[in-house]
């Protein structure tokens, strides 16, 4: 143990260290696993700034780590990766598994307030507050230069919680992300299980609506691939666009042309991504 999180494997790559590790989430109510890479510039007495990510559906605190190639970047910017799971898995319920799109592996980063859920899917807080805690006094990340972003129902994670806690965030983005969650049926299906039927509960976790209250002091970036299957039924940005139009919130959303949801798409403009965090983490 190194502190107060396990040690499951650590790797050299691009100069500097990428691990994987496990910790006891008060959060979550039980082990949850997350992922670090460290540049070889961070060091305790100069510490780097940090981007989290949040995957998308079915995905793992692995995901991004492994088929993004995201760690060349980031050794070159100087940038801290953090990478986490998208639900907890250790308290089971029934029907957790029963669909891809809810449940095991489909957490939606927020906090259930509907029974069973409510009792340890709690990804909100986790992602927002109990992780960072505990990566920021344990690796050398700066928490006055931390970003976040994502993809797909990670991409709905991170602009719902920089929107939810802007005292916490200086840069986000999103690949492909769930902007109206509250209007397709990924968000209808969630939302009702982990919220209830009060439509009202869910607009507070719903990007599109939370930024007619919220505008962030910097611009948003978002890429959407034009040949993404999911883009016309559950992705709909021309709904957060248009809000963030009328509500006065900078957004760079950039649709690319012939691109899906995959992680090809990811690895194409990831590095867009983080030149982008650097550049307002360091500013």
């Amino acid at each position: 143990m190194s502190g107060t999180f396990e040690t499951l494997s650590e790797a050299r790559v691009f100069g500097g260290v990428q691990g994987f590790y496990r910790h006891e989430s008060a959060a979550c109510g039980g082990p949850m696993k997350f992922g670090v890479y460290v540049p070889q510039q961070a060091s305790k007495e100069s510490p780097c700034p940090v981007v989290y990510y949040l995957a998308g559906l079915t995905c793992s605190e692995e995901t991004f780590a492994i088929k993004a190639g995201a760690q060349r970047v980031a050794a070159d910017l100087g940038l801290v990766l953090v990478t986490l799971d998208t639900s907890p898995r250790s308290k089971r319920y029934p029907g957790d598994d029963e669909s891809w799109d809810f449940g095991v592996g489909a957490g939606f980063y927020l906090d259930a307030t509907q029974a069973p859920w409510s009792e340890t899917y709690r990804m909100e807080t986790y992602a927002a507050t109990e992780l960072p805690a505990l990566v920021e006094a344990g690796f050398p990340a700066d928490p006055a230069a931390r970003g976040i972003f994502g993809h797909s129902m990670g991409g709905h994670g991170a602009l719902t919680l920089a929107l939810r806690h802007p005292e916490r965030y200086r840069s986000v983005s999103a690949f492909a992300p769930i902007v109206a969650p509250s209007q397709v049926p990924w968000g209808e299906k969630a939302f009702s299980r982990y919220l209830g039927e009060d439509r009202a509960a869910w607009a507070a976790h719903d990007a599109t609506a939370l930024v007619t209250k919220t505008q962030l002091p910097f611009e948003i970036l978002v890429d959407q691939g034009t040949t993404d299957k999911f883009l016309a039924r559950e992705l709909r940005p021309e709904l957060f666009e248009e809000a963030c139009k009328k509500a006065g919130q900078a957004l760079r959303l950039q649709r690319r042309e012939g691109f899906d949801h995959s992680y090809w798409f990811i690895q194409t403009f990831v590095s867009d991504h983080l030149a982008y965090h650097a550049s307002l983490l360091r500013s």
